[in-house]
Parts: structure tokens; C-alpha cells; sequence
């Protein structure tokens, strides 16, 4: 009853508000739909493309697609673009969620599947569903908050627990030595939430997760069935005939 009173005082800018958020999450998940769930690889939009890191990106794309993986970003330049490029050149399935930003942000030219989206928050849940690896590449404000926000619904059960790699060991050990001896210590995270990442220099060791974990079927995606109060995921009948 108190939620009907609720929508019954939304202003009308609240409403028309709330249906560009759906709009967008809708649109979202019928795009994730059309392709069997990749890898996401995620990384600075700053960073040129003779880069170590964008060269690292461009070589991990083409690896995967090498694989069979689609390799799906966040559709702009840096590593964005680099990683599209590896699996483009390859011919495999190149995917960019891009967002329209004041700076920094357009399409790159090494797309085969793209959408254009309104919303960060949007944006970042069909990152997260488009994928069975995460992959996180040196990057600014923005890496960070979806590193963080990967890593907070892994360890609150929100989503399947999947391989996250945090690539560049001489970039991302501050960090963890950051987690290790001011958060720890303090109770803030626990010594489990510190084990969902791997921190790595070896585009191989992705490639193998992503390898092991397998090609799901295209229209179905890991969040079917999953239970945020158990942290497990319940198999479709489909795969179970798979397995």
C-alpha cells in the first residue's frame, strides 16, 4: 500500500525520468542477448595506442577472439579501442557499450556490435552481464568505480563469482597494498573479498580462464537463475545438456 502512495505523488519529471532508465536497461538486455557472453576488458579512454598497456589490450582482444570469445568494452578510445582492435582484426566478435560524454568518449572504428547509451549506471549493469571474465587494465576514476562496484556485487552475492583480473602488477600492487594494509587491518574488507581478484602479467592466464569457463550459448547468460541469497546460480535445462 505505501509503495502505491509513493507513485501516486511522483512529479512528472520523476516518471518520464524513470522511463529513460528503463529504456535504457531494456535496450540493454535485449543487445546482450545477441551475443554469447565474452570477456570485458576495461581501462583508461586517455591512454594513446603506442601505450605498453594499449599494445597489452590489442594483443589480449586478438587472443580471445583467436579463442572464440567476444570481447566486449565500453566502446571508446584507449584501451577500449585497443582491445577492439585485437578481436576486429581477427574477425571475431568485437563489442562496445559506448556512452556519450562531454570528452573523451566516442565510438571506435573496430566495432561489429554497438550501443549507444544514456546512463552510467546502465552502461556498467550490462557490462557486468556481458561477461563471464573481467578484465581491468590501468585506468582512472572511472576503472576504479567499476572494479569497485564488479568487486562489491561479487562479494555481497548480487552476481556470480567470475575470474577478475587486475592486469599490470607494477600498477595495481599499490592498490592492493592500499586494501592489505589500511582496509584490512581495520575490519573495512576481509581477507575473502580480497581473493575475488588476481593480479596478473599474463595475457595467457585470461585467455585460459576464459577457455576453461567455456562459450555459453548465445540468449542465455550466467545471472539466469541465480540466487543472490545462496551466491550460486542454478543451471538452465539447456545447459545441464550441455554439461
Amino acid at each position: 500500500m505505501l509503495d502505491e502512495e509513493i507513485l501516486k505523488q511522483l512529479e512528472a519529471a520523476d516518471v518520464e525520468r524513470a522511463k529513460a532508465y528503463a529504456n535504457d536497461l531494456e535496450r540493454g538486455l535485449k543487445i546482450v542477448r545477441t551475443y554469447p557472453q565474452g570477456v570485458t576488458i576495461f581501462g583508461s579512454a586517455r591512454l594513446p595506442q603506442d601505450n605498453k598497456y594499449c599494445k597489452k589490450a590489442r594483443e589480449l582482444g586478438q587472443l580471445l577472439a583467436q579463442n572464440g570469445h567476444a570481447v566486449i568494452t565500453g566502446g571508446g578510445p584507449g584501451i577500449m579501442e585497443a582491445a577492439n582492435q585485437g578481436a576486429f582484426e581477427y574477425g571475431g566478435r568485437s563489442i562496445g557499450l559506448n556512452i556519450t560524454l562531454k570528452h573523451e568518449q566516442y565510438p571506435n572504428p573496430y566495432l561489429t556490435d554497438t550501443m549507444q547509451f544514456q546512463y552510467f549506471f546502465a552502461r556498467k549493469v550490462m557490462l557486468a552481464m556481458s561477461a563471464k571474465v573481467y578484465v581491468m587494465f590501468p585506468g582512472g576514476l572511472g576503472t576504479m568505480d567499476e572494479l569497485s562496484e564488479i568487486i562489491i556485487l561479487m562479494q555481497e552475492g548480487k552476481m556470480p563469482k567470475m575470474p577478475v583480473f587486475l592486469y599490470g602488477k607494477s600498477f595495481w600492487r599499490p592498490l592492493d597494498k592500499f586494501y592489505q594494509t589500511k582496509m584490512l587491518p581495520l575490519g573495512l574488507v576481509s581477507k575473502n573479498d580480497l581473493k575475488i581478484y588476481e593480479i596478473t602479467d599474463s595475457l595467457e592466464e585470461i585467455v585460459n580462464a576464459a577457455n576453461k569457463i567455456g562459450h555459453p550459448p548465445i540468449k542465455t547468460n550466467y545471472y539466469d537463475g541465480f540466487s543472490s541469497a545462496s551466491g550460486m546460480r542454478q543451471l538452465s535445462d539447456e545447459e545441464k545438456l550441455i554439461k
